[in-house]
């Protein structure tokens, strides 16, 4: 049975930054009828399950030479500069700053398309440092930007549901009422869109394994006179420093990158490590009355701290999933699309639009084929 408004239907698996995105793409397309099935939405207490969260996170592409990965940044970039504009409906979930990037393996970021582009002059760079770069980017108010998302998703028309799915095959024969109500739904799901962050390591007819977490642990401290950002990096050695902060005034201090570490909570010695490496990086960060009578210390900062913890970046070997398998139908209908967007490591932010974009031409290219007439 079709819609009765005849749009298709289409589910997304999961609410995180990148399901709510690919989510608002969709719906805002005007020809589906789009519901969010996820077990977390950001408007629930913080926890370890829902990692866009924890997110720093400011517009900075890691995709260097990797031209897909780059036009997929390059495209998120454009709209979070778009919605980020004085007087926009979105302003209030942006600071835009400027940002310089020290690097300790002297490898070119390829970011000179990004606003205010300069590269640093030797004399410019901070001790230990072979190159650095100045730019212009967004920074991202995480707890402010995923409630806009879902806000402005639902405004479209679409539709969320609470549930913990343990199979796609549920979602298929079931549809979104299965978990709302805990009965079948008469309409049919024409196509699922999984976006299930580190939840694809263990959905039920998806199970990834290349998709392992990398644990990032920040520290967040409430130092409104910083506004500027500041990251030293060496990313093949998962070294990364960085001082991040937000409209709101508080700052994200990281941090750390580590494979297959799943321990839920800060580690004090952890933080402890990165608020010596932040302030060694930004003295700023120290209150200004302080500093204008003695050197700051690590227990200045450590005064400072709204918030510590940690999330679980999606990553995946291989890169982002940006591909359609198909699924058999429920009874009487034809095999059902199911277009796959997960595996974006610590880049959800940064790649969001884009990879919705990809996700969306899928969906569209999948529901247009022949496979997919009931």
């Amino acid at each position: 049975m079709s819609s009765p408004t005849g749009r298709k239907r289409v589910v997304v698996l999961g609410a995180g930054v990148v399901g709510l995105t690919t989510a608002v793409k969709i719906q805002e397309k005007g020809e589906y009828n789009v519901t969010i099935i996820a077990e977390t939405f950001p408007t629930d207490p913080k926890t370890i399950m829902y990692t866009s969260l924890w997110a720093g996170a400011h517009h900075v592409s890691h995709a260097a030479n990797d031209a897909k990965q780059m036009a997929i940044d390059r495209e998120t970039f454009n709209v979070m500069w778009k919605l980020s504009e004085p007087g926009g409906a979105a302003e209030h979930c942006f600071l835009r700053v400027a940002q310089t990037d020290y690097l300790l393996d002297g490898r070119d970021e390829c970011l000179d398309w990004m606003p205010d582009f300069k590269t640093l002059p030797q004399d410019a760079l901070v001790p230990g440092t072979s190159a650095g770069t100045s730019f212009t980017t967004v920074n991202i108010d995480t707890p402010v930007y995923l409630p806009y998302l879902l806000a402005r998703f639902l405004s479209r028309g679409g539709s969320i549901v609470r549930g913990s799915v343990q199979h796609i095959s549920q979602v298929i024969e079931g549809g979104p009422g299965l978990f709302r109500r805990g009965r079948a739904d008469p309409e049919l799901v024409h196509a699922l869109v999984i976006c299930p962050g580190l939840g694809a390591r263990t959905l039920g007819g998806v199970e990834d394994k290349d998709v392992y977490p990398v644990r990032g642990q920040v520290v967040i401290i409430r130092a409104p006179w910083i506004r500027s950002g500041r990251t030293v990096s060496h990313l093949e050695q998962g070294l990364w420093t960085y001082i991040i902060p937000r409209r709101s005034g508080d700052v994200i201090l990281g941090g750390t990158k580590q494979d297959n570490d799943w321990y839920p909570a800060a580690r004090p010695e952890t933080t402890t490590d990165i608020l010596e490496r932040c302030l060694a990086l930004c003295p700023e960060i120290v209150p200004p009355a302080i500093r204008a009578e003695r050197q700051g210390t690590i227990e200045d900062v450590r005064a400072l701290i709204v918030e510590e913890g940690c999330g679980f970046r999606p990553q995946r070997k291989g890169g982002i999933r940006l591909d359609v398998d198909w699924v058999p139908g429920r009874a009487g209908q034809s095999s059902v699309p199911m277009v796959f967007n997960y595996g974006h490591g610590g880049g959800g932010y940064q790649s969001s639009w884009g990879s919705a974009s990809i996700a969306l031409a899928l969906l569209e290219k999948a529901l247009a084929s022949p496979a997919s007439k009931s």
